[in-house]
């Protein structure tokens, strides 16, 4: 620590002696080398980037749909000033080439080899041919690796030799054995198992789909497609029925929806809906004639005053033949050959007269050709609604419901009118699309629901609440005759109390007169008179209640408040 000390003195004592100048230039030169440490680091902390694809993708389109692709792996991904795309690491960009070859969305105009490329070295053609063949063993491993599906892989790959002629010539073939992750469906997914067969038919050559087979670790093979037709078909169907079941929800939905807005959900709770398609896939092809309008409708005019003409003749030709005579040709001298044509030989020795007129007309007609494919297609559609009616309650005189002789409750059915019943099958096959021509049939009928439960729980719970109704109006009867009584006893008891105060204080107040009266006499008398301790305490008593209501009458008026509240 001395020698770090002595430094600094030193470094100090240096700094002392520069000028102003020499110090600025110190300071420009500290602050450049701790940027250019700050930059060499920032640049060196950049991850190295690698290429997905090694050529550039000028298309936009293609190259904006791989980003996307690669978005939707959560993967983060730039794109150079050249166009070509990079991703983080080797691991990486092996999985996205792996989905872009499965997906095909590899650019077609890509090398396909380019994705493989890998620096080799050899010495021979013979070393140089089997590195080759390892390194692309190699690289198709590290890719089907690569696929989140697929725990570990093993892949073998013969090439064999080549001959001099194409048909003594073996073919390249491939077996592949793939282990895959817990969860993953890559078994019974096709799509996957087809990217992986693609993948090795593009990265090897002259490898094709009969001569790859992919097993999993028990050695079932998956790429088996011409054995799965049967499987495929099921699939189909089951796909087919889950569009026909959706949209039989669909429409289920939507009828019920609005006839129990306009009947009630109780009314209306169950709607049977059938439908057929015709899945197969269909080309019709159609031509369709129509007549040429010669004058268009007037507008405004309530008629349609409009011509039109079945056919526009657009050229005619008119040719004839007349014939008139003895039917007499003479033949020149005998036995030379005439001159006669031979139709007119025919007419020899005829007499008579013949005409014969030939018209030809070339019409034109407005002609639509048209070509539609179908597929699906509604065949028939069927549907079934029952609409329950109104039950009322029956009342007597004093509006009170009806009994019957089994203790129930009596009720009238009101059926749904028949217009009713029409307005709402005629918004069911709106709904529906109906159409009579395919066979359509939408029926809406008005069947009683059977309700033997419902109504028996509305008697049960009417019949409660009446019964509650009546102990409660004969509760309340006894709660106010027992408030009565009471009052009463406490109005008769209070009063016998006073009137027994009142006796009480009437004979005290007259047994105080006698003692009263009785003292004077003896003290006019001049005799001396001995009074009891008890009668001397109450005397005392009395003479200090009555000195306590002269000097506090408040607190003596607040105790009579509260024996008169007691009382």
């Amino acid at each position: 620590m001395e020698w770090l000390k002595k430094f600094a003195a030193q470094i100090r004592g240096l700094w002392t002696k520069f000028s102003l100048v020499q110090r600025i230039i110190i300071g420009v030169i500290v602050l450049a080398g701790i940027v250019g440490i700050v930059a060499l680091l920032s640049v060196s902390s950049v991850p190295t980037m690698v290429s997905v694809i090694d050529v550039p993708i000028q298309d936009e389109a293609v190259r904006d749909q791989i980003i996307t692709r690669i978005n939707q792996e959560g993967i983060r991904a730039q794109v150079t000033a050249a166009g070509v795309i990079q991703v983080a690491d080797e691991q990486t960009a092996r999985r996205i080439r792996s989905i872009l070859i499965r997906e095909d969305l590899i650019p077609s105009g890509t090398d396909p080899w380019s994705i493989f490329d890998q620096e080799r070295w050899t010495l021979t053609d013979f070393e140089r041919n089997v590195n080759f063949r390892r390194a692309q063993t190699r690289m198709v491993t590290d890719h089907i690796k690569a696929l989140d599906e697929v725990d570990d892989a093993n892949v073998t790959v013969v090439f064999p030799e080549r001959t001099l002629f194409s048909s003594e010539q073996n073919p390249t073939t491939a077996s592949v054995i793939i282990t895959p992750r817990p969860g993953s469906d890559i078994i019974t997914n096709r799509k996957k198992i087809e990217g992986i067969q693609k993948l090795l038919r593009f990265a090897i050559e002259g490898l094709t789909d009969t001569n790859i087979v992919i097993t999993d670790q028990a050695g079932n093979v998956l790429n088996d497609f011409e054995n799965m037709a049967a499987a495929d078909r099921l699939v189909l169907i089951e796909r087919e029925n889950k569009l026909i079941q959706s949209l039989e929800a669909k429409y289920r939905a939507q009828i019920l929806g609005a006839l129990q807005v306009t009947f009630g959900s109780d009314r209306v709770r169950d709607l049977n809906i059938k439908i057929d398609m015709d899945m197969s896939q269909k080309s019709i092809a159609r031509e369709t004639y129509s007549p040429i309008v010669k004058k268009e409708r007037t507008p405004g005019l309530p008629y349609d005053d409009s011509e039109l003409l079945d056919s526009l003749t657009i050229s005619e030709s008119t040719s004839g033949t007349t014939w008139e005579g003895t039917g007499f040709n003479p033949e020149g001298p005998a036995g030379v050959e005439g001159q006669t044509p031979p139709a007119f030989k025919d007419m020899s020795n005829l007499f008579g007269k013949m005409v014969q007129e030939t018209r030809v007309h070339n019409e034109v007609v407005n002609s639509e050709k048209s070509q539609e494919e179908r597929s699906p297609r509604i065949d028939r559609v069927t549907v079934s609604v029952n609409i329950d009616g109104q039950w009322k309650w029956k009342y007597d005189e004093k509006k009170n419901p009806q009994i019957a002789a089994d203790g129930s409750i009596e009720r009238d059915y009101i059926p749904v009118p028949s217009e009713q019943l029409r307005s709402a099958q005629l918004l069911v096959q709106n709904a529906v699309g109906y159409n009579a021509g395919r066979g359509d049939s939408v029926t809406v009928q008005n069947i009683p629901f059977d309700r033997t439960a419902q109504f028996k729980d509305e008697d049960s719970a009417f019949f409660r609440q009446k019964q509650f109704r009546t102990t409660l109006v004969i509760f309340l009867i006894g709660v106010i005759v027992l408030l009565i009584s009471f009052i009463v006893f406490r109005a008769i008891s209070r009063e016998m109390e006073r009137r027994r105060r009142l006796a009480e204080d009437e004979r005290a107040r007259r047994e105080q007169a006698i003692r009263e009266s009785a003292i004077a006499q003896a003290e006019e008398e001049g005799v001396d008179v001995s009074i009891s301790v008890e009668e001397r305490a109450r005397m005392d008593l009395q003479e200090n209640i009555a000195n306590m209501a002269k000097e506090h009458p408040e607190d003596v008026a607040q105790l009579i408040r509260t024996w008169l509240l007691e009382e």
